[in-house]
């Protein structure tokens, strides 16, 4: 029987490297963006390094109308954060080795954007790097799907739905997933192991792994691949 492989998760902005890796390490990726909005988290925010250290970027959302709101429910409370980001990421990177290349990937992205959707956002920017990575995984929307009661249950839906014989995911899940609830239905679980990414040049000192996947891109452009994992 051949494998087939299924992510399934919440949506971030400009994730880091290892989402990435994870998108990369599948067949089909589904957004899983019905789940619940939760405050300071990666949906709506990630880091970046600044000369004085790390710095978020924050998309701003009504926080007052985001209570009990699936992620795909929440908008932004203003425009104002695409210049804002946009104009930090270029005062940043400029003189970074690969900044006119990623300009071009991500400028349109800030000083175009037609959405007020945080969900709408977040996938604009995870496609768009993706294309540039020639990652080709399939993208579905959790939205699709009749599910039923359960976080593990939704998942084990998810799978058989898509007839995935793998459910890929990161090492967090181990908290709270039902492996056994995988098993009787034949889905084999594997969590994706984090460590072991190598360095690669960045502005300041001690290396800082895990920020926004931009920091590798503005630094080492197309050769992004041969620091990250499933490539």
């Amino acid at each position: 029987m051949n494998t087939k492989r299924i992510l399934i998760l919440q949506s971030n902005y400009i994730p880091w490297k290892g989402y990435f890796d994870l998108i990369n390490a599948v067949d089909e990726f589904v957004v899983y963006d019905l789940a619940q909005y939760t405050k300071n988290d990666w949906r709506n925010r990630n880091q970046i390094i600044t000369p004085s250290g790390l710095k978020w970027l924050t998309i701003p959302v009504n926080y007052k109308y985001s209570e009990g709101k699936a992620i795909d429910e929440i908008d932004t409370s203003n425009s104002d954060w695409c210049n804002q980001h946009w104009d930090l990421l270029k005062h940043n990177y400029y003189h970074s080795p690969c900044f006119n290349e990623i300009e071009t990937l991500l400028e349109p992205l800030y000083l175009n954007n037609i959405h007020t959707r945080l969900s709408d956002i977040n996938l604009a920017f995870i496609c768009q790097i993706m294309s540039y990575l020639n990652i080709e995984t399939k993208i579905l929307s959790s939205r699709n799907f009749l599910l039923p009661l359960g976080i593990n249950e939704k998942l084990v839906s998810i799978c058989k739905q898509r007839n995935a014989t793998q459910y890929i995911t990161g090492p967090s899940a181990k908290a709270y997933l039902n492996e056994e609830l995988f098993a009787k239905e034949g889905i084999g679980v594997k969590f994706f192991d984090y460590n072991g990414y190598p360095a690669y040049a960045q502005s300041i000192s001690p290396f800082e792994n895990k920020v926004s996947i931009l920091d590798l891109l503005f630094n080492t452009g197309k050769n992004a691949v041969n620091y990250m994992k499933t490539f």
